[in-house]
């Protein structure tokens, strides 16, 4: 997220209609609030991680349930991924994501996972029951690809998420961008 595809949760929202503070009430019920990585870990049902949202903030309940009906619109892929990737793989490396992800958001948020197949491989949170920063999520991604630690680089756009792959001996670029992601990275390389 935010690094080849954007979280665009305001944008989300707004598609349902909500704007100000309506808004960013619901996004502080949801997305930016204590259940929403409950979605990453894949541990719950999505009907059960609904209900602890309309729980947690019942006075937005209507509100809540339909923001909920639907995430195919939560996310979306950056223009340009799918050429970085094949211009990193062209010059013979390879690459793999790490992402903190629910089931659902893949199923219906698909389309915007283009360059998913032009990557290496991977691992979505959900399939692992695993979240960044654990670092068993990085160690079961080097153990499963084979990767060694001190030939890697990490991009992410959370410090603590990047503080966790350097732990393990990874090189880690906190993104604010991916023309800045790019330019650190080719330092690297």
């Amino acid at each position: 997220g935010n690094v080849l595809l954007d979280f665009c949760w305001k944008d989300h929202i707004a598609r349902f209609g909500f704007q100000g503070e309506k808004a960013d009430r619901i996004a502080q019920a949801m997305m930016l609030g204590p259940i929403w990585p409950k979605l990453d870990l894949g541990l719950e049902s999505d009907e059960d991680i609904l209900e602890q949202f309309v729980a947690h903030t019942p006075e937005l309940e209507q509100e809540i349930r339909l923001v909920f009906s639907d995430l195919s619109t939560i996310v979306r892929e950056n223009e340009g991924s799918v050429d970085w990737i094949e211009s990193l793989k062209a010059r013979g490396y390879h690459t793999y994501y790490l992402s903190n992800y629910g089931e659902r958001i893949r199923r219906e948020a698909s389309k915007e996972l283009s360059f998913l197949s032009h990557m290496d491989g991977g691992i979505m949170s959900y399939t692992v029951h695993l979240a960044k920063p654990d670092p068993a999520i990085y160690q079961t991604l080097l153990d499963r690809y084979g990767l060694k630690a001190e030939e890697c680089v990490f991009l992410d756009d959370t410090v603590r998420n990047v503080e966790a792959a350097q732990a393990l001996g990874v090189a880690g670029i906190v993104v604010t961008s991916q023309e800045q992601a790019k330019k650190e990275l080719e330092t690297l390389l």
